[in-house]
């Protein structure tokens, strides 16, 4: 058990400087968005990936209200991929702040996640959610949220120890790209909740948001979707170099589309 500690230590610490960059080609690429959409959207697999998806979203209120240092009463997760974060602030611009930093950040982290795996980053991202995983046990405040906060780190756990470091760039892509179509799926989600289940609104951050500040919902709405449009845009840099590779690709000439 100690060795296995150390090891995984060591891993951890070492994932820290940048690897090879890893060699992606657009059959894999493709391959990767398909894992990545099975993982988020089917309802077999969301039913466990979307948890991941909702640690994600309250980390992310979390952490926005430590950055405008408010004070974290904890946070709360259910198997039905609800989540509450409670923090105290009389500041109402800062409560406005971390109540919005929810469900774009699983699209930002996403993005960074397959920016560090096409990067050689891959191991760094991998150590880095690691132990901000370890940490937030911290501030979990019911039994089921620390069950599937350590069912995230066990998981990690494994990754660190058993995925060779050349591969992490590659598992990364997939994590990110995974996250990246979750906070779509959730954003839809959010639309269907203001549209026709709205006997469920107290349960949207757009909702507490509108008033909070006595901006629409909507308004919130489209600002969470700019933020994973820009996500997925900063994304997709990395990938359509890829996809551009690849023979007999249609690329943008001089005299239009070229082969």
């Amino acid at each position: 058990m100690t060795d296995a500690a150390e090891t995984w230590w060591a891993r951890i610490v070492a994932g820290f400087t940048q690897s090879p960059v890893p060699h992606v080609t657009g059959t894999e690429l493709a391959l990767v968005i398909l894992i990545a959409v099975a993982l988020s959207l089917p309802r077999a697999t969301w039913r466990y990936f979307g948890l991941l998806a909702t640690v994600t979203h309250e980390l992310g209120h979390a952490f926005a209200a430590l950055m405008t240092g408010q004070r974290l009463g904890g946070i709360r997760l259910g198997l039905d991929h609800s989540g509450t974060t409670t923090t105290y602030s009389r500041r109402p611009l800062a409560a406005v702040w971390s109540t919005f930093w929810g469900y774009p950040v699983p699209a930002v982290v996403g993005a960074g996640m397959v920016w560090s795996g096409f990067s050689g980053w891959g191991p760094a991202a991998m150590s880095i959610g690691t132990l901000i995983l370890l940490a937030s046990f911290l501030f979990i405040r019911n039994g089921i949220g620390l069950l599937i906060t350590a069912g995230a780190v066990l998981g990690a756990v494994l990754l660190v120890l058993f995925v060779p470091p050349e591969f992490n760039g590659h598992v990364m892509i997939v994590l990110g790209l995974a996250l990246l179509v979750a906070a779509v799926r959730d954003l839809g989600k959010l639309g269907n909740v203001h549209l026709r289940r709205r006997d469920r609104l107290a349960t949207s951050d757009a909702y507490l948001l509108s008033r909070a500040t006595r901006i629409p919902a909507a308004v919130w709405i489209v600002l969470f979707a700019a933020v994973v449009g820009a996500a997925w845009w900063f994304a997709w840099q990395p990938m359509s170099q890829v996809f551009a590779s690849v023979p007999g690709a249609m690329l943008p000439g001089p005299g239009g589309l070229r082969a």
